[in-house]
């Protein structure tokens, strides 16, 4: 009998605090898109074979959209992804552009593992997917892309 009674006033403590669940049973949470690219994107240029993200069109449609006041805050960051979230997954794709003589087999390693790595921690989102195209290799020897300067900070014309 003593053990009936203090369920009831488990149970009744409980009923009284008005608390029904687990806190993360208690509302839900949405994760937008653009959140999901950013991650992805920062964790994918964090691999140091990685020269850009996006091929060649899209670092220029890019570069164009940063000179445009009010069009370049953090596009940077998400060209050349693409991502698809839903309520518990999320697939990604990505354009990048490796480093001569990097073994691209292992750099695409590199970059899915730290990219699934990233959005799993950060958003609690299963990644199902992390598709990768090669669009271009990075020569020692080739200049910076107008894009790519300005991106880097490095490369800055100054009109006189």
């Amino acid at each position: 009998m003593t053990e009936t009674t203090q369920r009831r006033q488990q149970d009744g403590a409980s009923a009284s605090q008005g608390h029904t669940g687990a806190p993360e049973t208690r509302g839900s949470t949405t994760i937008a898109d653009p959140v999901v690219a950013k991650i992805a994107g920062m964790a994918a240029r964090e691999v140091p074979e990685v020269h850009h993200l996006g091929g060649g069109m899209t670092r220029a449609i890019g570069a164009v959209r940063q000179r445009v006041p009010g069009t370049g805050s953090g596009s940077g960051v998400t060209q050349g992804v693409k991502v698809e979230v839903g309520e518990r997954q999320a697939a990604v794709d990505l354009n990048v552009v490796v480093e001569y003589g990097a073994s691209i087999a292992d750099t695409a390693a590199d970059i899915r593992s730290n990219v699934i790595n990233a959005v799993e921690r950060m958003t609690g989102l299963e990644v199902v997917e992390v598709n990768i195209a090669v669009d271009d290799v990075h020569l020692p020897d080739e200049p910076e892309d107008e894009g790519e300067e300005s991106e880097s900070g490095q490369g800055s014309r100054r009109v006189v």
